[in-house]
């Protein structure tokens, strides 16, 4: 095989990409013989994502859909604020006057998850806004309104991807335990790299309480990995050969301890599944792990 060719097909968009310019042209003439096609040149906006280029440097971003959000909600005018939450701000199913448009809530909450695919920052934020689609409070629609003016402050934020000259996977895997107020559940995120660039990330409440914080940050380290195993098939089937071992960063010496120590104790029963899991991964030198400071 002398290339590959990529196709990314959302209903009746098609993006096409690889390393072989000449197959690329033959692949969009045979698609224009079986269907009514037109080409409209080099990628600059799909599935609601702006695409920009300058030299070996791609640009995301969602301006466009940030600016007729805020157009739509009339916070165009509003006072921009630093963080799409206050810090240490926690949300309870009945802290206040139920909200008077629910369904309201629901939509804009749908728009926002929307704007997730290229804005990381708002999406510990959304997490939590998502949990009370049910009977949203007043309070509950302050937060909304608190990402909205925090996306008034910065509409044009994007994600850029550089040529780093290296195929790494780094993922960062964080936990708070006993995070939420309402059922002690924890909140579990990560960010995973490749080349040095953000192409994953996630913020997501378990179904689980977790028994102490070594335990929420082993369980967000095996859900980690598990991504870093489905990013480095998918590396491999369009042809790139990512380095091994992927490292994996985690901020609790405890479960970085429980990782390397194939003995278990009582303590870690409960989770032994995902020892061994994690474990086995790093006997196979698919993932290696490292300690990063909070």
């Amino acid at each position: 095989m002398s290339g590959i060719i990529l196709l990314v097909v959302y209903v009746d968009d098609i993006v096409i990409t690889g390393d072989d310019c000449t197959e690329i042209s033959s692949l969009k003439q045979f698609l224009h013989t079986k269907f009514h096609t037109k080409d409209l040149g080099q990628l600059k906006y799909f599935f609601g994502v702006e695409v920009a280029r300058s030299k070996n440097v791609i640009f995301l971003s969602q301006r466009k859909y940030v600016l007729d959000l805020l157009a739509e909600t009339g916070k165009l005018g509003a006072k921009p604020c630093g963080t799409p939450m206050a810090p240490n701000a926690h949300l309870t199913k009945d802290d206040a006057e139920p909200f008077d448009d629910p369904e309201r809530y629901r939509r804009l909450v749908g728009k926002l998850n929307y704007l997730t695919m290229t804005r990381l920052d708002i999406a510990y934020a959304f997490n939590i806004v998502s949990q009370f689609m049910s009977i949203p409070t007043v309070k509950h629609w302050a937060a909304l309104e608190q990402i909205l003016c925090y996306l008034k402050g910065a509409p044009d934020l994007d994600i850029l991807y550089s040529d780093h000259i290296h195929t790494r996977v780094e993922c960062f895997a964080d936990a708070d335990w006993v995070g939420s107020r309402i059922d002690k559940r924890l909140t579990t995120g990560c960010c995973v790299f490749v080349g040095g660039n953000l192409v994953s990330w996630r913020s997501k409440k378990q179904n689980v309480v977790s028994r102490s914080s070594a335990e929420s940050e082993y369980r967000v380290m095996a859900q980690s990995t598990c991504e870093i195993l489905w990013i480095q098939h998918l590396l491999a089937e369009v042809g790139l050969n990512p380095s091994f071992p992927a490292k994996l960063w985690c901020d609790n010496q405890a479960a970085l301890h429980i990782a390397l120590n194939p003995v278990y104790h009582e303590w870690t029963t409960h989770i032994e599944v995902d020892c061994h899991f994690v474990h086995e991964r790093i006997e196979e030198n698919v993932i290696s792990t490292g300690y990063v400071n909070t």
